[in-house]
C-alpha cells in the first residue's frame, strides 16, 4: 500500500512537472520571448516635440487635427514621470506639425488623471467634436470621460462614466455621443490571478462591452486579452486586436449594435492600438515584437517597435505587412499608428512619438 501510493505520487508529480514545462513553453510563445526583429525605418522619420513620455493612443480627425493621450503609467510598465497624463492635439495639415497641450476645463480632477485609449466622436447633426478617454485616476480602476472639443487647444469635461462592467478597459471606440464600445484586457484585478489566469490556464475570458445610457452588456466575448479597438469607415465593422492571441478579430455591426464575428487575422506580433485609415480602410497597429523584453526594460536591451498593416481586411486574402520596424534603439514600445494624407504618427507606452512621410 505504502508503495502504491508513493508511486502515486510520483505520478502525480511528473505530470504536474510535465503541465508546468508544456505551460511555460507556451508562455514563451505567447509572448515571443525569443523573437528578435530586424531595423526597417520610414525613410523620413523626427521625433514630436513635447512628447517625452509615451504616447499611447492617437486619433485624428478628418480634418487632419490629432489628439494624442500621454503619461500614461501602468502596471507592469516603466513610467518616467511623477506628474499626471495629459492631452494634446496637433494640426497635421500644419508645415511643421507640433503637439499643444490640451487645456482642461471642468470638474475633472487632473491630480489623478491617467489617460489610455481614446476615441472621438463628430456629431453629424452640429459638428461638435466629442472626444472619449479611457482613465485610470487609481490602479485597477478604469472610467470613461467624455469632452466636448473646443477653440484650439480646450476640453470641456462633459462626464464622467462607471460601470461594473467597465472593470478593465483598455480602448474604446465612440459609436455616438454617450455610446461606445470598450475592450476590457483582464478578467481579474489582482495581477497574480491575472497572470495564472491568461498566461498559465490559457483561460479567454477578456471581452467587448457595449455602453449606452439605457443599455450596458458585454458585446463580445472569448479574448485571451482584448486590446485595441476600432471601426470601418463605413461604420459597418467593428475590430478588435487580441495581443495575446496574435490576431485582429473582425465583427460586423448589426441592429441593436449587436456584434456578429466574422473573422480573425493572424499577425504575428502582439499588437495593441488599431488605427483605421478613413480613405482606404487599411487597418494600421501598433505592436510589440517581444513583450518579455517591455515588461523586463532592461535599458541596453530595450523593447522594439513593430509597426503593422493590414490592407484589404475583408477579402479572403488580407495582406499582412511590416511597414515600421526598430530594435528599441530609435523608438520603444510603439503602441498605435495613425495615417492621415501620407504621414503616420507613431506612438508609444513611455518613450517618444514620432511623425513620418510613407510617401
Amino acid at each position: 500500500m505504502a508503495a502504491m501510493k508513493k508511486t502515486l505520487i510520483a505520478v502525480f508529480v511528473a505530470a504536474f512537472a510535465a503541465y508546468i514545462g508544456s505551460r511555460y513553453l507556451k508562455l514563451r510563445e505567447v509572448i515571443l520571448a525569443s523573437r528578435e526583429v530586424p531595423v526597417k525605418h520610414l525613410p523620413r522619420c523626427h521625433y514630436l516635440q513635447n512628447i517625452e513620455y509615451g504616447a499611447e493612443d492617437i486619433t485624428i480627425l478628418r480634418d487632419g487635427l490629432a489628439f494624442l493621450s500621454t503619461g500614461l503609467k501602468f502596471p507592469w510598465l516603466p513610467s518616467f514621470s511623477d506628474e499626471p497624463g495629459k492631452m494634446y492635439v496637433l494640426d497635421l495639415l500644419h508645415p511643421k506639425p507640433t503637439p499643444v497641450e490640451l487645456k482642461i476645463n471642468g470638474e475633472l480632477d487632473l491630480s489623478s488623471f491617467n489617460p489610455h485609449g481614446i476615441s472621438a466622436y463628430v456629431d453629424e447633426a452640429d459638428d461638435i467634436v466629442y472626444l472619449f478617454v479611457v482613465n485610470h485616476p487609481q490602479k485597477h480602476t478604469s472610467q470613461i470621460e467624455i469632452f466636448h472639443f473646443v477653440e484650439e487647444n480646450t476640453l470641456v469635461h462633459l462626464k464622467t462614466i462607471t460601470h461594473p462592467l467597465l472593470n478593465s478597459v483598455n480602448d474604446i471606440v465612440a459609436v455616438g455621443v454617450e455610446s461606445f464600445y470598450v475592450t476590457n484586457d483582464r478578467y481579474f484585478y489582482n495581477d497574480v490571478l491575472h497572470i495564472l489566469c491568461v498566461l498559465v490556464l490559457g483561460r479567454t475570458w477578456s471581452d467587448v462591452v457595449y455602453y449606452s445610457p439605457k443599455e450596458v452588456r458585454v458585446a463580445a466575448d472569448g479574448f485571451m486579452a482584448s486590446n485595441g479597438i476600432n471601426m470601418s469607415p463605413d461604420k459597418r465593422y467593428i475590430y478588435v486586436a487580441d495581443i495575446i492571441d496574435h490576431e485582429i478579430d473582425v465583427f460586423e455591426r448589426r441592429e441593436g449594435e449587436q456584434l456578429v464575428y466574422l473573422k480573425s487575422v493572424a499577425v504575428g506580433s502582439l499588437c495593441d492600438n488599431i488605427e483605421v485609415d478613413h480613405r482606404t480602410g487599411d487597418l494600421w497597429l501598433g505592436c510589440h515584437p517581444n513583450s518579455l523584453k517591455l515588461l523586463a526594460y532592461d535599458p541596453k536591451d530595450p523593447p522594439g517597435s513593430e509597426i503593422i498593416k493590414i490592407k484589404n481586411i475583408h477579402s479572403e486574402q488580407p495582406v499582412v505587412s511590416q511597414e515600421y520596424l526598430d530594435n528599441g534603439r530609435v523608438l520603444m514600445a510603439s503602441t498605435v499608428a495613425a495615417p492621415y494624407e501620407g504621414k503616420l504618427l507613431i506612438g508609444t507606452a513611455f518613450h517618444k512619438a514620432m511623425c513620418c512621410d510613407l510617401k
